[in-house]
């Protein structure tokens, strides 16, 4: 009697294992159908709910999670074929619009060079004080006061304002220096976009409008935004636009690609668990 007991639960445990496998590999059969459909998310979901609803299903788990990584390697291909198509895109108008640009770069010196608006060349711009603006390779904007008189105003901030009154200030540069030419005090500070106080958006959307510069030092100094001077900001803020963008595309290629060989390093270590 207790014979017949034992062999019933054991038939019982077994027939329930196997429904419950069979409940799970239906669900891992609709996860399939998503993929092959290209719905990946619906797919990692259905998935993800196998380990929910069958805990006990460990066959159908274990071919969930091979599942799965076909999925994410599949994810990042297409992410990768998405991207790269994107940095196409992006480097065509980036070489065209680069020609319009002077580009600097002291190849023993610096390791990133930088464009500006041909108007704002130092050459074109002896003795007056002005902004200027530049953008470098990766597409970090920044601007620098240039400050040209007979005497020391100690200069480390400016603000910028509209006619109406409305005005961005930026906080205390990080980098400025000053020095002396032939008798003509020359001070200069810069300002990374992110670190401006908000003032390189300021003019940008203000662009068509009268720009008075003050500059912040022991001396009050004033002077106004010159119309080549406003076409500079806009022109190299546009620039920026673009050099940052084909930066991140590039980062998130990298990333991608990170994510795609952990992926197959993976599926290959699950392959030989396997064999």
């Amino acid at each position: 009697m207790k014979k017949t007991l034992l062999l019933a639960c054991i038939c019982c445990a077994f027939c329930a294992c196997n429904n419950v496998e069979k409940q799970a590999s239906v669900k891992l059969q609709e996860a399939r159908q998503a993929y092959e459909s290209g719905d990946y998310n619906q797919a990692k979901i259905l998935i993800d709910s196998i380990k929910i609803l069958y805990p006990k299903a460990y066959e159908t788990r274990k071919a969930g999670i091979g599942l799965m990584q076909e999925v994410e390697l599949k994810e990042q291909e297409k992410t990768l074929h998405y991207l790269d198509s994107l940095l196409q895109q992006k480097q065509q108008q980036l070489d065209a619009m680069k020609s319009a640009y002077t580009f600097e770069k002291d190849v023993e010196y610096q390791r990133i060079g930088h464009y500006l608006h041909p108007s704002q060349v130092i050459e074109k711009n002896l003795h007056r004080s002005f902004l200027r603006f530049q953008v470098d390779e990766n597409g970090l904007m920044s601007l620098t006061s240039i400050y040209c008189g007979a005497r020391n105003i100690h200069h480390t901030a400016v603000k910028v304002s509209t006619p109406d009154g409305i005005f961005a200030q930026t906080p205390p540069s990080k980098d400025s220096y000053e020095t002396t030419d032939l008798g003509e005090k020359i001070e200069k500070a810069d300002y990374k976009m992110g670190e401006d106080g908000d003032v390189i958006n300021f003019l940008y959307a203000n662009k068509d409008k009268n720009i008075r510069v003050d500059y912040i030092g022991e001396r009050p100094y004033s002077t106004t935004l010159t119309a080549n001077d406003r076409k500079a900001v806009v022109s190299v803020y546009e620039l920026a636009q673009v050099l940052s963008a084909i930066t991140e595309i590039k980062k998130n290629i990298e990333e991608a690609k990170l994510k795609s060989d952990f992926v197959k390093k993976k599926m290959e270590e699950r392959k030989a668990k396997e064999e």
